[in-house]
């Protein structure tokens, strides 16, 4: 796909724009992206504080250089915010007092849900009502009555088969 500003570049940036309830969608290469104002939107944080997430970074004192670096991949929280990257894993943990308050910012929580299918998880079906139901299916089996007998098998396969993705 090439750049929809410079009809030129391949595009390597996508936005998607919602205004007065119309989604309209761009692709556009780096440059002219970068002359767009859109980027990585954490380069440079670190140095600048007029960038549109600038305030995150408000407690870091720019003009310092950051010497605390990551003792796996030797990152540094600078190269971090240049880059928009961590590192490795151990860097969360490295660099955990200032990286948890700004995803803390960014995402609304430090805890990773992931997204479901659907929008929800199927709810755990209490034992007790297993039992029941599997007690139901033998008294159905025991009186003859298959009908009742297929429903509920079918019912505990369906609830078994919800509680085994979890």
């Amino acid at each position: 796909m090439i750049c929809e500003s410079c009809g030129k570049n391949p595009a390597t940036t996508h936005l998607k724009t919602i205004i007065n309830g119309e989604l309209t969608e761009y692709s556009l290469c780096a440059e002219c992206a970068q002359k767009l104002g859109y980027g990585n939107l954490l380069t440079g944080l670190g140095r600048n504080f007029g960038s549109l997430l600038g305030g995150f970074f408000s407690e870091a004192d720019p003009l310092k250089e950051d010497t605390v670096r990551c003792k796996c991949c030797g990152s540094s929280f600078d190269d971090i915010a240049r880059s928009g990257k961590v590192g490795c894993a151990e860097c969360y943990h490295t660099f955990s007092d200032r990286l948890i308050p700004l995803i803390q910012r960014i995402h609304g929580d430090t805890k990773h849900r992931g997204k479901v299918p659907g929008g929800s998880l199927p709810q755990p079906v209490p034992q007790s009502e297993l039992s029941l139901m599997r007690r139901e299916l033998r008294e159905a089996i025991d009186c003859e009555n298959f009908e009742q007998a297929a429903q509920l098998r079918d019912r505990i396969r369906e609830l078994e088969g919800g509680a085994q993705h979890e």
